[in-house]
C-alpha cells in the first residue's frame, strides 16, 4: 500500500489537488464521491487532515470509512 506524509495528505484538501481525501486510524481515504465532502469541506471538518480524534464529536462512527476507497496509509 503506497505511504502518504501529513504533508502529502493536506494537498488531497479539494483546493491544492482535485483529490479529496481524510485520514482515520492510520488509512487514508478518498472521499471525493460523497457530496458531504463537496470543495473539501463536511460541516466544520477540512480534507486534507487526519480526522482520528474528530470522530469522537461525530454523529456517526468509523464505519461511515467502510464506503469509501482506501488509497493509502499515513506515515
Amino acid at each position: 500500500m503506497k505511504e502518504y506524509t501529513k504533508n502529502q495528505l493536506a494537498l488531497r484538501n479539494g483546493q491544492d489537488k482535485e483529490e479529496i481525501w481524510v485520514a482515520y486510524k492510520g488509512q487514508i481515504y478518498d472521499v471525493g464521491s460523497s457530496r458531504l465532502w463537496k470543495n473539501g469541506k463536511h460541516y466544520e471538518h477540512w480534507a486534507g487532515q487526519d480526522l482520528t480524534e474528530e470522530l469522537v464529536d461525530a454523529p456517526h462512527n468509523e464505519a461511515v470509512f467502510e464506503k469509501f476507497k482506501i488509497i493509502g496509509k499515513l506515515v
